[in-house]
């Protein structure tokens, strides 16, 4: 059947004047193809001028037909095997080649053949395969490329915030100091005012008193003139006592500066204000110098590390059955209420507790735990009363329930399973700028349980959520910022989870 089969495939591909397999095949207007040598010849040897035919179906053509190129069977002919003039149907997986019938006879004898459609069939599936990983990657790809895009809308609003904040603040210092700047003024000016009239009212004083002693003086002149010495004591007796002082008892002080001592405390809170913006400045250049929104997410714990945060529980927040001990780092659950003074931020409708520190760049804790727990962020402004304050039944809290049959996501009163291996221990990455939560199962490797692409509107706080008859023990670990990092290798840092002495974490504990 192989052999008829390759006999009616080359029957197919002849040219009916040479009577082997095309050769440039052409086609001309009746649909017969011919090789172009030969139908090219055939037509120069017609002794008719002017009237081309067929060979084989006689058709006549006025005037000569332009020869085109077939190209399928230029593309079929050029896979017929050039050693036997065969087609090519068979393929050798052996030698990972096309051959025709009379080449699987010969050389290929033995191999591992199928037919071309056979492995057409098989390259086919692997195409597939293939294909599906190529999409997959596109669509991977076109999330993080989704992903760069709220990035950089992330980037720009904050860029712009910052300025417009930044512009603001730096109105307000402006104003504030062009202010004090005005009632400086409006103060010396005052001032100076008053110590004029003061200084003048006391010449004007002293200038009638000049004015009245010249009188007197000169009465006595004239008076000192008189021959006549009864006329002399009499007119002397008559004399009105004088109104004033015969001599002056101010004794005045006219620094050249008496404002100088304003100016030099001026000057001083010059330099002060100066020294502080220097370097508080270069504080603030250096904050933006480190603003890195490419910096990719960590691959390790070890990396994870290198974002960890002292994290201490708020006891003004923890729900009246919530005994917090060692520092705030240690949680019970109790039976009994707990000496708990009242408090505006504390919950009264859930057993929950927030951490006393907010967190509004990259941060990264662990929860080890075992029983039931919700591990969540949540903002400060979370309601703290009924059941809408629970962490995952609104907009201001997201939160993982670990469970030893299940894990699932709460945000917004939606909750999601999540797939992923048990862990009693369950890591939490926050990077609040570019708008990041991601949650992991920690074992001998970290495992993504679910990450979440959002925009946060407010510094973010860990919460808790711990049932007091069902949770028996949780274990909060931080790494140590301070370790060596020689000594932040995910075994050994693992490893340090164990107990509160050992180096490379932390360890709170919920009991």
């Amino acid at each position: 059947m192989e052999q008829e089969g390759a006999d009616l495939y080359g029957e197919t591909f002849s040219c009916s004047i040479c009577l082997n397999l095309l050769k440039e095949p052409v086609t001309i207007p009746c649909g017969h193809s011919y090789c172009r040598t030969c139908i090219s010849s055939f037509w120069d040897g017609e002794a008719v001028k002017d009237i081309y035919s067929c060979p084989q179906c006689r058709e006549a053509f006025t005037p000569r037909p332009v020869l085109v190129k077939n190209t399928m069977l230029a593309e079929v002919v050029e896979k017929i095997c050039s050693r036997h003039d065969e087609v090519m149907k068979i393929f050798c997986r052996t030698d990972q080649q096309c051959i025709c019938f009379l080449c699987s006879m010969d050389e290929h004898k033995g191999h591992d053949m199928v037919s071309a459609a056979a492995e057409r069939t098989e390259k086919q599936r692997e195409l597939q395969e293939s294909r599906a990983d190529v999409q997959k990657n596109i669509q991977d790809r076109e999330k993080d490329v989704e992903l760069l895009k709220q990035q950089v809308e992330t980037i720009n609003v904050s860029g712009d915030q910052t300025v417009v904040h930044s512009e603001q603040m730096f109105t307000e210092l402006i104003h504030l100091l062009q202010k004090r700047r005005s009632e400086l003024k409006k103060e010396v000016r005052s001032k100076q005012q008053t110590e004029v009239s003061a200084v003048r009212a006391l010449q004007e004083k002293l200038e009638q008193e000049i004015s009245e002693l010249k009188k007197r003086d000169a009465e006595l002149q004239q008076l000192s003139h008189t021959e006549d010495h009864i006329q002399f004591v009499l007119s002397y007796s008559s004399l009105s006592a004088l109104s004033v002082s015969t001599h002056s008892s101010i004794i005045l002080t006219a620094p050249e500066n008496c404002f100088e001592e304003v100016t030099a405390a001026v000057s001083e809170l010059r330099e002060h204000l100066h020294k502080v913006l220097m370097e508080d400045w270069t504080k603030v250049c250096q904050t933006v110098e480190r603003v890195d929104a490419l910096q990719p997410e960590p691959t390790s714990r070890a990396g994870f590390l290198k974002y960890s945060q002292e994290i201490t529980l708020d006891p003004n927040t923890a729900f009246i059955k919530l005994s917090l001990s060692e520092g705030n780092r240690k949680v019970t659950g109790t039976r009994r209420n707990q000496d708990h003074p009242p408090h505006p931020d504390r919950f009264t409708g859930e057993f929950q507790v927030l951490s006393r520190e907010s967190v509004t760049g990259r941060c990264y804790w662990e929860v080890e735990w075992r029983g039931r727990v919700y591990v969540a962020v949540a903002y400060n402004s979370i309601s703290r009363a009924g059941s809408e304050c629970g962490f995952g039944k609104n907009n201001k809290s997201w939160s993982l329930f670990c469970d030893p049959d299940i894990y699932t996501f709460n945000h917004n009163n939606i909750i999601t399973t999540v797939p992923g291996p048990h862990s009693s221990r369950i890591g939490v990455y926050v990077d609040h700028t570019a708008g990041i939560l991601s949650f992991y199962s920690v074992c001998d490797t970290m495992t993504l349980l679910h990450r979440v692409n959002t925009t946060f509107t407010e510094p973010l706080h860990l919460g808790l959520w711990v049932l007091n008859t069902t949770v028996s023990s949780k274990t909060l670990t931080i790494g140590d910022p301070d370790v060596p990092e020689t000594l932040r290798d995910d075994k050994e840092v693992l490893d340090s989870g164990g107990g509160a002495s050992k180096k490379g974490s932390r360890k709170l504990e919920w009991d």
